[in-house]
């Protein structure tokens, strides 16, 4: 038999794509040996009745529905541990991650052996205040990480099984794919596609859920931004001692004076957001800990549906 290419789409309020990003690979794939692995992470529209249809018209879909909203790196999870392919191919259901170029990594793959095949994008059409933040946000985390990650680099990818099982065998519970897919490492080719427009609806990932997101990529990967509230506690242990210093040859010169106020203020006021701001840093840590520790399962599998008959 063929080699199995695994297509693993995480959907959260999809209903209205899934039919046709069904019937895109199905025309990209065609003369290929593939299965669709849907993750429903929780949808409140029709996502889960969508998906039931598409598993009972054609045996190579398979629903996993998840028994809330857990987020995309469990459904990402769920679908690589489902994924029973020699590839697997990592897309949005969105039809943002196109399945004709989910085509060209798997030939890509086959023409190379590359154990992860990338598709980078270009950011024509994104607005300029999220090309910037997004910018921004991969100069920081390349300096502050061990991990190096590449702009319009994401989860739309080809893994091959080798890679599959190393991603698999990182017992994290707070993951940070972007991160993961470099820590890994192997063998890697990219290819590059055109920007592409959500097909319908809106996608569910706000300004907020970037920035925790970026967050857990750089707590994930990084222990500097420790060292730098250690930097800070020195930073100001001199400052204070300079003061007292001052207050020495002050007092020696002029006597003891009334006056100061502002200053005190300000040396209070300076401590204390230093003092702040690191136990924030900590507190970050320390909630990362705190959730691994209890050893939770990232997700719960509340329908696992799939056809052994159909076209």
């Amino acid at each position: 038999m063929s080699k199995l290419f695994s297509l693993v789409t995480p959907a959260h309020n999809e209903g209205a794509n899934l039919e046709l990003l069904h019937a895109e690979v199905s025309k990209a794939f065609e003369g290929l040996n593939w299965e669709l692995i849907i993750v429903n992470d929780g949808s409140t529209d029709d996502t889960f009745a969508v998906a039931k249809g598409l598993t009972q018209a054609n045996r190579r879909v398979r629903l996993l529905s998840f028994s809330r909203n857990f987020g995309k790196e469990p459904a990402l999870l769920a679908g690589l541990k489902a994924a029973a392919g020699d590839a697997v191919i990592i897309l949005d259901s969105d039809l943002q991650h196109p399945p004709a170029v989910a085509r060209q990594l798997a030939e890509k793959h086959e023409e190379t052996g590359a154990d992860q095949v990338i598709a980078r994008r270009n950011r024509k059409g994104d607005g300029i205040i999220r090309t910037g933040l997004s910018r921004l946000f991969y100069r920081f985390i390349n300096h502050l990480a061990t991990v190096r990650l590449t702009d319009g680099e994401g989860d739309f990818r080809l893994l091959s099984r080798a890679a599959v099982d190393s991603l698999l065998a990182l017992p994290e519970h707070n993951r940070f794919s972007k991160g993961l897919y470099s820590w890994i490492g192997y063998p890697r080719e990219t290819i590059t596609y055109e920007n592409a427009p959500r097909a319908h609806g809106k996608t569910s990932w706000s300004m907020h859920g970037l920035f925790s997101y970026a967050l857990s990529g750089v707590i994930g990967f990084s222990a500097k931004p420790l060292r730098v509230v250690t930097w800070l506690g020195m930073v100001g242990i001199l400052f204070a001692f300079a003061y007292v210093i001052w207050l020495i040859v002050r007092w020696a010169m002029y006597g003891v004076e009334v006056d100061g106020y502002l200053t005190t203020i300000g040396v209070i006021v300076f401590i204390g957001s230093i003092l702040m701001v690191s136990l924030g840093v900590i507190g970050e840590y320390i909630a990362r800990i705190f959730e691994e520790v209890k050893n939770r399962p990232d997700y719960i599998i509340a329908h696992d549906i799939q056809q052994e008959t159909g076209d």
